[in-house]
């Protein structure tokens, strides 16, 4: 099986990373925030290049990652241990895993809830998943956001649709395409999927590019 991400793989990762080095968005800080201190496995569904290994690793887990893509997986193995595999049928034993952490990739995902599932099935009772994505209130085809300091708000936030709609070429949703979940929706799926809500974040300025979700394994 072929995935979108294996036709930008090169550009992601040496075009894409280097220019959001920095973490402009706050990635790593609502990750280190939500997911805090720990031991043991912590599971990255699409993991891409692994580039989050490094945030894992200092928080003190041993990050392992699961990818569709080959090709981001190509560039992801001198960073952490992985595995080609279906975010929805994830190759790991019912309750194997302390955590999971998903980070910005909810968007890439069209069968997200029954990703949520599977990271609650493999989840140990009391594990935690992370989930780090666009904020779907604010990013989305609906969205401009070319002047940061007043995003546009369009039609078509409750669509929840698959579109390549972006308001710049320099990001990804114009070469591979994202599914939009509204908000109501997405808080829904980890409800759906057993998880308990404990916890949220959004990222830096005037208006959130991203939202992190902690949600945990009863």
């Amino acid at each position: 099986m072929r995935a979108a991400y294996d036709e930008i793989a090169d550009w992601y990762e040496s075009e894409f990373l280097p220019r959001n080095a920095d973490d402009p968005l706050g990635q790593r800080r609502v990750l280190a925030g939500l997911l805090g201190r720990g031991e043991g496995a912590c599971l990255e569904i699409g993991c891409g290049t692994g580039v989050h290994a490094g945030v894992l690793r200092d928080l003190g887990w041993t990050p392992v990652g699961v990818d569709l893509s080959a090709g981001m997986l190509r560039h992801a193995r001198p960073r952490l241990p992985v595995v080609r595999g279906d975010a929805a049928r994830l190759p790991f034993r019912d309750g194997s895993l302390p955590a999971v952490a998903a980070l910005m990739v909810h968007t890439d995902m069209p069968a997200y809830p029954a990703v949520l599932r599977e990271a609650a099935r493999v989840l140990r009772p009391g594990g935690a998943l992370v989930h780090v994505g666009v904020h779907p209130c604010f990013c989305g085809g609906f969205a401009d956001r070319a002047d940061p300091e007043a995003i546009v708000v369009r039609p078509g936030y409750l669509d929840g649709h698959w579109t390549k709609k972006s308001w710049t070429d320099q990001g990804i949703r114009d070469k591979v395409g994202a599914s939009h979940w509204p908000l109501a929706e997405l808080l829904g799926a980890f409800l759906e999927a057993g998880l308990a809500l404990e916890a949220f974040a959004e990222g830096d300025g005037p208006t959130p590019v991203i939202l992190g979700v902690r949600a945990r394994r009863p």
